[in-house]
């Protein structure tokens, strides 16, 4: 990371640590957490490494309320959005927000050429919808470029339980609603230019229509099931003429966007996070306190950095090798992530 990027991190963290941990601003789960230390975070957490004093965010915090506890004071009289994760590994991760998930689409809006992507044309979003952000996060990325959003309704816990419970038929018959529905909304508005779906669904919407010839010029894309044979098979076989934007996100990071292609990259998925908003790290599984050198395999940790929302050391259900720096990201990222291996067991991805 570049001394200047460091600088403007450490400085960010220490407003952010201010404003949670602050009486007045602060979020109750903080300033209640704060109330049991020996220490002032306000007073002791100047860098980014201090962060490591808070020791590691627990999953289980976030399952169940009461969810008020997350709204700082300082937001206390905004309308707020409850936002969930996909509940792949058991009771749903609850997150709180206001205007983060409107942020974060605009910030990732900034990356998208407007050959492919024109400003004005009309979005297709098949992807995850019910309680996470990603629908209303598409909606927003399509009004700030104005456009309108189409939206195909995808209920992925459904599809988690027909795979454990091995109705694999099931599972294809409701794969085959959703792209039915998908190329009735292409087939009746000419405008459709753009388009968010997640891999699997790309690829089964791509065996029934010619992507280009519907008129889409620009897709972006985004789940874990994407690998370098899907990247080189979607590149060379489906998306001539096509821009693609793979991403890596979730609820409680926000969006980490693509290294800009290279085909030195051997078609490698390698994401960069959107510091100083949220940190993505590379950690030994059994010290995670420790990065793993560049190139070698790790556990990804999150660290989530907005006044909405406060996140230090979060161990993500995900694996990935330690990506160095690049120009147009001076700071670390994240290649070829996919679940964790340790976990895989418990972890269901369903349509992802």
């Amino acid at each position: 990371m570049q001394p200047q990027t460091k600088d403007a991190l450490d400085a960010h963290v220490r407003e952010i640590v201010h404003w949670h941990f602050s009486p007045e601003t602060g979020t109750p789960f903080w300033l209640d957490f704060a109330s049991k230390l020996d220490w002032d975070p306000r007073k002791e957490v100047r860098t980014y490494e201090d962060l490591d004093r808070f020791g590691f965010f627990q999953d289980e915090w976030l399952r169940g309320g009461p969810v008020r506890r997350w709204v700082p004071k300082g937001y206390a009289n905004r309308p707020i959005y409850t936002f969930e994760t996909g509940g792949s590994t058991g009771v749903p991760k609850s997150r709180v927000t206001i205007d983060d998930f409107r942020i974060d689409y605009e910030i990732f809006s900034d990356t998208l050429p407007d050959e492919f992507f024109p400003k004005g044309s009309d979005w297709l979003m098949v992807g995850p919808s019910g309680p996470r952000r990603l629908r209303l996060a598409v909606e927003h990325l399509a009004q700030h470029r104005g456009g309108i959003s189409f939206c195909v309704d995808l209920d992925p816990r459904w599809v988690i339980k027909l795979v454990k419970s091995r109705q694999m038929d099931q599972v294809e018959a409701y794969k085959r609603h959703v792209i039915d529905q998908a190329l009735t909304l292409l087939k009746a508005h000419d405008n459709i230019k753009c388009m968010f779906i997640t891999p699997k669904l790309l690829e089964a919407l791509a065996e029934k229509i010619s992507l280009r010839k519907a008129g889409i010029t620009g897709i972006f894309c985004g789940g874990t099931e994407m690998t370098p044979q899907f990247h080189r098979w979607v590149r060379e076989e489906v998306l001539e003429g096509i821009f693609f934007a793979p991403t890596y996100g979730n609820t409680l990071m926000g969006l980490a966007t693509h290294k800009p292609f290279d085909i030195k990259d051997n078609y490698a998925i390698i994401y960069y996070p959107p510091i100083p908003r949220a940190v993505l790290e590379v950690v030994d599984p059994e010290h995670p306190t420790k990065l793993v050198p560049y190139g070698h395999t790790g556990r990804v940790r999150l660290t989530t950095l907005t006044k909405e929302f406060f996140i230090p050391r979060f161990l993500e259900r995900d694996e990935a090798e330690r990506e160095p720096p690049c120009d147009a990201y001076p700071w670390d990222g994240v290649r070829n992530v996919r679940p964790f291996s340790k976990l895989q067991a418990s972890v269901t991805e369903g349509v992802y």
